[in-house]
This record gives structure tokens, C-alpha cells and sequence, in this order.
């Protein structure tokens, strides 16, 4: 499935993927380029605004969980048993990278052109500083699955995950070094994390959770969503615009900052 608006959100259109794979993620590289990754290794990509999407050839059989561009012609695709694929040709070549882990990769994010970040499985985070040629572990400090990751600037980033009894949020302020614990506030897992400015954050997970910061993470307050459905990303246009989706085709809106 892919659902595209073209009048913020009021009205959403099935576009033909050409693949009964699940989708997992999509990333837009200009207002027409855009790229969706799924199941069994499936990489799809749009020049015309989704009326039309092509299958790439990735290389892999591995389901694909996360897909991000730094340019044009630069992106990456993160999933199953380790997978890292590389293009540096708008999608049209990719190449697997060597990981160093054979554990399941959740989501990746660029701060730019050489350093970029990759969590997963087991407490996973893996970091780059030149294009992806080498990743290396670093210490989370737990070894709970780890779902998304979100960078305010090069040195300041977060990741929300899954605990026994907690929606786990770590930061760093520098550059991955360090990764510190912070209190969700929140006993239900965390699926993605968005932030519209260095001090403005939004997490969701189960259970309709929705959870927002005003100051850089410290403290988190639980926002009303009205639906007890799970939710797995969230975006924003503006600092207050944003959209959360979850399962049963559920799309949650808010224009003033949730």
C-alpha cells in the first residue's frame, strides 16, 4: 500500500505499487523522486510523484525496514540479518555494506554526507563517518530493540525502542559516544521519533501513544490521541503540523503542535 495527499491530508489516494510486498518506508529526495522499501528486498522507486513506481533491483531476499537519502543520487537501506544496501546512483546500482552484525536494522539517518547512524535488535547502533564504507558498534547500554533514530544536529540525536516495562528513549550530545537513558514516561513500546526544532520532540508506539518534549528530551508528557491503535511513524511539515499513522489504516493529524 501507498497512500498519497495532495491537500494536507484531508483527502488520501491508493497509488498502484505494483507489489503486494508490506512497505515499510518511504523517503522523497525531491517533490517527484521518491523511493519505498519492503519485504523480500523490494525497492521502489518514483520520478513523477508516485503515478508510477518501478521496481530497483537491490541484490537482496531480506525484508528492507528503513530507507534514507542524503542527496540526489546518495541513499541508504537498512533490514533484516544486518542488511545495509548503498546507492550512489539514484537507486539505479545497489550494493550491500559490510554491518558487522547480523542482528535485524530497524532505521537509518544521515546528519550528512559521511556520518550516519543505524539501530536495530539488541540494543544495536552502528555509526558511520565515511559514506557507510565502515560501521562500527556502539555502547547503548541496553539490549532491547532499538526502532528509530533522529538527529536535531551533528552532535545531538535520539532513539526509542522497546523495554520490559518502559518505552525506551536515549540521547547523545556527542555524536553517539555517549548514549544516556531518558524517562518516556511511558510503559508502551516506541515505534518512531521526530523532532521540529532542537527542543521540540515526538515519539509514538503502542497503544495510540503519543508523547511529546519542549526541552530537548528531559521531560516527556503523554499527549491524547483518541485511538488505542498502534501507531509506527511520525512526521511533521511544521513546527505545528504533524501526521502519526498506525495499523488498520490509521492517519492522526494535528495543526497545533499535538
Amino acid at each position: 500500500t501507498i497512500l498519497k495527499t495532495s491537500d494536507a491530508g484531508t483527502n488520501w489516494v491508493a497509488q498502484t505499487s505494483g507489489t503486494t510486498n508490506h512497505l515499510c518506508s518511504i523517503y522523497f529526495t525531491d517533490a517527484d523522486t521518491g523511493y519505498a522499501v519492503g519485504n523480500l528486498g523490494i525497492i521502489l522507486k518514483t520520478s513523477n510523484a508516485g503515478v508510477t513506481w518501478t521496481a530497483q533491483t537491490s541484490g537482496t531476499t531480506e525484508n528492507l525496514i528503513s530507507v534514507y537519502f542524503t542527496n540526489a543520487n546518495m541513499g541508504y537501506a537498512v533490514g533484516y540479518n544486518g542488511t545495509i544496501l548503498k546507492t550512489i546512483n539514484g537507486g539505479t546500482n545497489w550494493t550491500a555494506q559490510t554491518s558487522g552484525t547480523s542482528t535485524y536494522l530497524n532505521s537509518v539517518y544521515f546528519t550528512d554526507a559521511n556520518t550516519g547512524y543505524v539501530v536495530g535488535y539488541a540494543g544495536t547502533i552502528l555509526k558511520t563517518i565515511n559514506g557507510g564504507a565502515n560501521w562500527s558498534a556502539q555502547t547503548s547500554g541496553i539490549t532491547n530493540p532499538l526502532f528509530s533514530v533522529y538527529f536535531t544536529d551533528a552532535n545531538t540525536g535520539y532513539v526509542v525502542g522497546s523495554g520490559l516495562s518502559n518505552g525506551i528513549i536515549l540521547k547523545t550530545i556527542n555524536s553517539g559516544t555517549n548514549w544516556t537513558s531518558q524517562t518516556s514516561g511511558t510503559t508502551n513500546y516506541l515505534s518512531s521519533v521526530y523532532f521540529t526544532d532542537a527542543n521540540t520532540g515526538y515519539a509514538v508506539g503502542e497503544w495510540g501513544t503519543i508523547i511529546k518534549t519542549l526541552n530537548g528530551g528531559a521531560n516527556w508528557t503523554i499527549q491524547t490521541s483518541g485511538t488505542p491503535n498502534e501507531l509506527t511513524s511520525v512526521y511533521f511539515t511544521d513546527a505545528n503540523t504533524g501526521y502519526a499513522i498506525g495499523i488498520y489504516g490509521k492517519i492522526l493529524k494535528t495543526t497545533n503542535g499535538g
